[in-house]
């Protein structure tokens, strides 16, 4: 799959980490059927692969359980580009799309390296201790990145 305005595409691979490390929110969308469903996620991402937290219920669960196929988008340094004339108004941005296959982190040690990793992104550096029942309340969410492209917009 090519992109439609390639002069638009990021191919290098520092920009699109550079792009994931800044991005606050990660839009992940799923296949529920057959209609999609999407919901944002403070995440993570290490190495190839995406993080997020959720309940060990709900939606987002019963869908992965059924089919692990996702697609994510994340997003920065967004601005509206007023026009004289309402074909003239554009956007700028940086994103970046990736595609993958979710899996559950069950393993309690594995998901406090993740929880660190996400306390790390969102609070910054520090010493975390979680309660166990949290831990045992908390669904990690994993996503083996298969493809990641990036977009950027930079309009005058």
């Amino acid at each position: 799959m090519t992109m439609n305005r390639g002069e638009k595409g990021i191919t290098n691979s520092a920009e699109i980490a550079d792009i994931i490390c800044r991005a606050q929110i990660c839009r992940v969308a799923m296949v529920d059927g057959a209609k999609p469903y999407i919901v944002p996620v403070n995440f993570v991402v290490a190495g190839d692969h995406l993080y997020f937290h959720c309940a060990r219920r709900g939606k987002k669960i019963d869908i992965l359980r059924s089919n692990t196929n996702v697609c994510f988008q994340m997003d920065v340094d967004t601005e509206i580009i007023a026009g004289k004339n309402p074909c003239d108004w554009g956007m700028k941005y940086l994103s970046v799309i990736g595609y993958g296959r979710a899996f559950f982190v069950t393993d309690a040690a594995q998901k406090v390296k993740v929880l660190n990793k996400l306390m790390g992104k969102y609070a910054g550096a520090g010493s975390y201790n979680y309660p166990e029942e949290i831990i045992q309340k908390t669904m990690i969410v994993g996503v083996a990145i298969e493809k990641l492209t990036g977009k950027k917009s930079r309009l005058p």
